[in-house]
């Protein structure tokens, strides 16, 4: 073993633009021979490293790096390694879900997938910015690159969608529609109330004659025509202004979109109607009729099917507003005065809270008088209460038992686990799936083609009718059933429905990519201890082999004590119930995948496996291998402790299986999914856990890099995902398909992973499977249906089966229809709250 200090290295990394980004350059330090421990910072950009300078140096870790993809150079600079905590909750240590550099704004006046493109557009045009996406469901959007806010916010108003920047992006929680519900419901309620005069006696009139002739003769059929001009123009100038103001600016700037359809359709109804009343004689012959209740009912329906859209997508959002609801706005905070209640807001770090019996954690913190349990299913999704004593974490939001308990503040704020998890959740929300840019790209010019159809359909009919009233009928009709409404909420109100149940069940997609990507891999790879297994294994036997037993377990336990691994834990508390002295160590250096080295009394320790022993050249007696078989053919771990250069005792330690791995496991196999073990346990003992668990491929001995591998050869056959919780597999969790991190582990395997399971709980793992199959199916009967809709209708609306005998859509049943598509693609969306119930 080693007694020298490990050097430090820093490195400065390019081409880093997330959170993922950074595990990888991580991940791949991590797996390289001679490094100690690595720390990764997306801006500015660099990586500290502690390494063996005899097993590596500076210029292959920056080529380590290069070669993940990362372009690297050494950092001659003096540097400081920055120390990480292992010690709080995973989500709570994560960097900020916006980087700098990464802005999040507030559009509006978007209403459909063109609206999408050309916000898009106007954004991606300022001098700085990488990248821009908009999601339609959430009415944000999410810019990359140094710019400015307020030339973000001036591009996208001068593109008629005035914009709202979030400087602190942690508080950007899902958007309540509830008082946009409310505006578009009082438009909808006077635009009925002017139109249904006009409706029902317009169109009464037809269906009942005697009707018409009454009007006629009491009012007349001119007084008629500018009664319902009057109540027509009243609801285009007032509830119907927003199609005029936002849809001719568009067309003026020559980017139409919805609004623009709606006010070329209704405004066209309107102008020859009005035409038609008060300058006859401009009018052909045989075509002086008036369409005002075709132009109110449009406007009325459509002003419906947004109140009712805006309706829907506040249910969607529901879910994470209602986690977020869960913090109390006051808490009991001790203070020099004594015990005061104090908003949450004020609560700082440090302070010293008191929680009552059936109260809710205000903040997140640190228990340090008293026990209980307490319910953490709105954070983690399991039902069961958790125990809870001095010294353990608390998270804000959850649920207290029926015993009072003090507790000092850790997070507030923006920096608690459930605001974190909101921030996560509102990323996936707010990023685009694949197939989400294919449609962007088919609607960015869907909108110029439909006017352009509208024309041709105008034209047509004029030369071969000659009858100018039948061709406006037509072109209004196609103008407003082609609105592409249905088209641009098909897929971000799924996302938003399904990552909202998902954060219900404890699942956290941090990647809205890999809410697509689940549900499609092949094969799932496995680690084992922590992630099929409990982690918190016990130790079963100390075999010694040349000092006392009690020294054996002194010796392991004292070099472990500062260790957070789970074997580690095993040892220590071993050694604590025995009553043993533990001595401080010295040098303790733990390397992934083969052990830890220390000093303890002078005295040079190895703790490790057979392959650790084996690196270092020391033999092991042949009672110890005979041991060892034994143990590992009863899915024992087991590893010897080597004292200045001889094996001296064999310590053995049982990981019960956790008790839902199983069924899920089963869950799995049944919808197709393939299922591997990759461990970096003894090859008998992942046999012994894939045995009882039905796994078909495991395999075991491995190092981190072995498991990044296999990883790669998996994905030869298909797309595969890989669940793990340590150190050891932030390689295979960022070169997965899909990483799915336990939420109980590690940062590094947290911050590697598109997906977070934040019980611990394998449920967690088909729920999220179950989700993702669902979300996808979901989205392609959505967009099946607004393609559809769109194919079938527009050409409808033209009039193309009029010649064959077939129905003109009117402009009114055409406005019904396009709501009804928005309607019904919300509605399929919103059933996905149900999934994995």
């Amino acid at each position: 073993m080693r007694d020298t200090p490990y050097s430090t290295a820093r490195l400065s990394v390019s081409g880093m633009t997330c959170g993922k980004c950074s595990a990888r350059v991580e991940a791949a330090l991590l797996a390289a021979p001679g490094v100690q421990s690595a720390t990764v910072t997306r801006q500015p950009g660099e990586a500290v490293t502690h390494y063996d300078p005899s097993q590596i140096t500076p210029d292959a870790l920056a080529a380590v790096v290069t070669e993940a993809g990362y372009p690297a150079t050494v950092d001659t600079a003096p540097a400081e390694a920055e120390e990480r905590s292992d010690e709080a909750a995973p989500l709570a240590n994560e960097p900020s879900e916006a980087a700098p550099g990464s802005i999040t704004l507030t559009i509006e006046n978007m209403h459909c997938a063109s609206c999408v493109g050309t916000v898009e557009k106007a954004l991606s045009a300022v001098p700085g910015v990488t990248s821009a996406s908009v999601n339609l469901a959430t009415r944000r959007a999410t810019v990359q690159g140094a710019v400015p806010v307020e030339l973000l916010e001036k591009a996208s108003k001068a593109a008629g969608y005035p914009a709202t920047a979030h400087l602190h992006t942690h508080d950007v929680t899902p958007a309540d529609t509830g008082e946009e519900t409310r505006a578009m419901a009082r438009r909808t309620l006077i635009a009925a109330l002017l139109t249904a005069p006009v409706f029902l006696i317009e169109m009464g009139g037809h269906l009942y004659p005697p009707l018409h002739h009454w009007v006629s003769a009491t009012l007349g059929v001119t007084p008629w025509r500018i009664v319902q001009f009057l109540l027509t123009t009243a609801v285009l100038a007032f509830p119907g202004r927003l199609f005029f103001t936002s849809g001719i600016p568009a067309l003026l700037r020559r980017a139409p979109e919805m609004n623009a359809l709606v006010a070329l359709g209704a405004g066209a109804a309107w102008a020859y109607s009005t035409l038609a009343t008060f300058a006859p004689s401009l009018v052909p012959d045989g075509a002086n009729h008036v369409y005002f209740e075709a132009a109110a009912v449009i406007v009325t329906l459509i002003l419906l099917g947004r109140t009712l859209e805006a309706r829907a997508r506040g249910q969607a959002g529901a879910a994470l507003r209602g986690l977020m609801a869960l913090t109390p706005e006051t808490a009991a905070v001790e203070t020099p005065q004594g015990l005061q209640n104090k908003p949450v807001s004020e609560i700082a770090p440090g302070d010293a809270l008191h929680l009552a019996p059936g109260g809710r954690v205000a903040v997140d913190g640190i228990v340090t008088e008293g026990e209980g349990w307490l319910d953490e299913a709105m954070v983690t999704g399991e039902s069961a209460p958790v125990g809870k004593a001095p010294g353990d974490a608390l998270t804000g939001g959850t649920l207290n038992g029926t015993t009072a308990l003090s507790y000092r503040a850790t997070a507030v704020g923006a920096d608690t686990v459930l605001s974190r998890i909101a921030a996560q959740v509102e990323r996936a929300q707010a990023s685009k799936l694949p197939v989400q840019r294919t449609i962007d790209k088919v609607t960015s010019i869907f909108v110029p083609a439909v006017l352009i159809i509208a024309a041709l359909t105008a034209a047509v009919w004029l030369a071969a009718t000659g009858d100018i009233s039948r061709a406006l009928v037509a072109a209004v009709s196609v103008l407003i059933i082609a609105c592409p409404c249905a088209m641009g909420l098909a897929t971000p109100v799924s996302i938003l429905v399904a990552t909202g149940r998902a954060a219900q069940l404890g699942v956290i997609f941090r990647q809205g990519s890999a809410l697509e990507q689940l549900g499609a891999v092949e094969t799932l790879a496995f680690d084992k201890t922590g992630t099929l297994t409990e982690g918190h294994p016990a130790l079963t036997s100390v075999l010694p082999d040349g000092i006392p037993r009690a020294e054996a377990l002194r010796l392991a336990a004292s070099a472990e004590a500062r260790s957070e691994h789970p074997l580690a834990k095993a040892l220590v508390q071993a050694a604590e119930a025995a009553g043993v002295a533990l001595s401080p160590a010295t040098n303790a250096t733990a390397k992934p995948g083969y052990g830890l080295t220390a000093t303890v009394e002078g005295k040079a320790l190895i703790l490790g496996g057979k392959r650790s022993m084996d690196a270092e050249g020391i033999a092991i007696s042949p009672t110890l291998i005979e041991a060892l078989d034994e143990a590992e053919t009863r899915a024992e771990t087991a590893f010897f402790l080597a004292v200045d250069g001889a094996v001296v005792a064999l310590f053995t330690v049982a990981d019960p299986v956790k008790p839902d791995a199983a069924p899920a496991l089963k869950a799995l196999k049944a919808r197709g999914v393939s299922l591997a073990l990759l461990s970096g346990d003894a090859p008998r003992v992942a046999q012994a856990v894939a045995r009882d668990l039905a796994i078909d491929a495991p395999e075991g001995g491995l190092l981190p890099a072995d498991k990044l591998a296999r990883i790669e050869a998996l994905k030869a056959a298909g797309p595969v995902g890989f669940v793990g919780d340590g150190i050891n597999d932030a390689p295979a969790l960022a070169a997965a398909d899909v990483g799915l991190a336990i939420g109980t582990g590690t940062e590094v395997a947290v911050e590697a992973a598109d997906v977070v399971l934040l019980s611990g709980r394998l449920t967690g793992l088909t729920a999220a499977h179950e989700i993702s199959r669902r979300a996808m199916a979901n989205i392609r009967q959505n967009l099946a249906w607004a393609f559809g809709y769109n194919v079938l209708l527009i050409p409808v609306a033209a009039g193309v089966l009029v010649p064959f005998g077939g129905p003109q859509l009117s402009p009114m049943l055409g406005a019904g229809a396009m709501a009804l598509s928005s309607l019904a693609v919300v509605a399929n969306a919103l059933r996905l709250r149900r999934a994995a119930a």
